[in-house]
């Protein structure tokens, strides 16, 4: 059986950026790797262990304190996750916020298209203007009208 590596798409720019300047905080590197391990099978695979055997060997009645131990380490698991998606928010925020700023300059080169495309009208209508006055062809019917005789 082979396995096949997925080739996962490089991280926009300013995730990158947004990620450095969050690991220069010592705190947010502890909690990323707290939220990264309590999010994994490993997690539930080492409570499953833990408990059993604090259940079976450890202590006779292990219900109050194991009630105990579950309720605080449920409060420091919800914190981490919000942590972790306050970081997800900080994240999306980039995104949104560098999106923004390419909307913004894509709004800013179209104006510029349509400046240009202005130009290049006025400037076609004018040297149509003195080609009809240098060829003299002022009396010659516009392109797509049909001739009428002349009645003199």
């Amino acid at each position: 059986m082979r396995i096949h590596a997925i080739k996962l798409p490089e991280p926009h720019p300013a995730l990158v950026k947004q990620a450095e300047e969050r690991a220069q905080s010592v705190q947010n590197r502890i909690a990323d790797q707290i939220t990264g391990f309590a999010g994994s099978m490993n997690f539930v695979y080492l409570h499953i262990a833990l408990f059993a055997v604090w259940m079976i060997l450890l202590e006779r009645k292990p219900w109050p304190t194991l009630t105990l131990v579950v309720s605080l380490e449920a409060i420091f698991l919800s914190t981490f996750v919000m942590i972790s998606q306050n970081r997800a928010d900080m994240k999306r925020q980039v995104l949104a916020s560098e999106e923004w700023k390419s909307v913004q300059l894509e709004e800013k080169q179209n104006e510029q298209l349509l400046d240009l495309s202005q130009q290049i009208l006025a400037l076609t209508k004018e040297v149509r203007g003195l080609t009809v006055a240098h060829t003299g062809a002022a009396s010659a019917p516009a392109p797509g009208t049909p001739e009428t005789p002349s009645t003199t």
